[in-house]
């Protein structure tokens, strides 16, 4: 038998290749050590665009000199404290949840009859963090708002203090991050369905006259053992996956004030906005959180430019 000389196709990291179970996904939020205030906050992918930029960045060859550059335009809907959630040891000890909440958080979650208050939490807890809900029956998207837990930075006391501030209040992107920043953008890939192993793991197609078909695996596996391990190409999910774009830069953020209308699969943005360098996953209407930066690169962190237009 020859030497095998391809490497094996699909990453094991991402395993096993099915749906997500939830579009916003789960957050390591003890290994993100930067941020104002908040170390995330709920955006919704508008579409993309060209903008015409002036290049700031110190020591580049197309300083001073104006370039269009791709871009991603997000809508940043404000956000409301839906409960705020006590740990202690990495464990949940007690969740309390905020008043005055909208009607719509009844349809996707089901409130307790009996609330508590602050006052009432006697037991010691060394963590504290917070359920926010986007409130993005503003945009016109939907009505049904997302629900998210993101860390606060601080001490325990700095923490209950924002929470106390801003408990009933509207906390909007203005307040987590700023123009310049690194962000990273957590969400789900566009879905694709069901899709054969070329697409989904990119083997090779055979030759033109072999036998059973081109786009499938020369062979799934010997006699014996009499079965198909998981490490084998074959059809099945593509898309809906939970991936991470890392240190997208912020080229500028605000209130829309009728700047972005007619998006095409989107309609007009409403809220604040938010325009990030490059492209991020998910179709238009899809719910992203933006979290600080895991870990910064020079590459990205020193790129600077000062946006002159948009161009559709």
């Amino acid at each position: 038998m020859p030497s095998r000389k391809s490497p094996r196709k699909g990453s094991l990291q991402f395993w096993p290749r099915k749906r997500a179970s939830k579009f916003l996904p789960r957050v390591n939020w003890s290994a993100i050590d930067s941020g104002k205030q908040l170390k995330g906050f709920i955006g919704y992918k508008a579409g993309m665009a060209s903008v015409s930029v002036k290049d700031t960045t110190s020591d580049s060859m197309t300083k001073g000199k104006e370039k269009i550059i791709p871009v991603t335009i997000l809508e940043c809907p404000v956000m409301r404290i839906f409960s705020v959630r006590f740990y202690k040891d990495s464990k949940v000890i007690k969740d309390v949840i905020a008043e005055n909440l909208e009607k719509e958080l009844k349809k996707k979650v089901k409130l307790p009859k009996t609330k508590k208050k602050f006052e009432e939490i006697k037991e010691d807890y060394d963590e504290v963090k917070i359920i926010c809900y986007s409130v993005v029956k503003s945009t016109g998207i939907k009505k049904k708002p997302d629900l998210s837990e993101i860390a606060l930075v601080g001490s325990i006391e700095e923490k209950m203090n924002f929470v106390k501030e801003n408990l009933g209040k509207e906390i909007s992107i203005e307040n987590v991050f700023e123009k310049g920043q690194l962000v990273d953008v957590r969400g789900l890939t566009r879905g694709k369905g069901l899709q054969g192993p070329v697409k989904r793991f990119g083997i090779k197609l055979k030759r033109a006259k072999s036998e059973k078909g081109r786009r499938r695996p020369g062979s799934i596996g010997p006699w014996h053992p009499a079965r198909v391990i998981f490490r084998v190409p074959m059809a099945g999910q593509l898309g809906m996956f939970t991936r991470v774009v890392y240190n997208s830069k912020i080229i500028d953020l605000g209130k829309s004030d009728g700047k972005f209308k007619n998006i095409k699969n989107y309609g007009d943005i409403k809220t604040n906005y938010l325009i990030l360098n490059g492209s991020v996953q998910g179709p238009s209407k899809r719910q992203l959180l933006l979290t600080a930066p895991l870990r910064t690169t020079k590459k990205q962190s020193k790129k600077n430019y000062e946006l002159l237009g948009v161009l559709r």
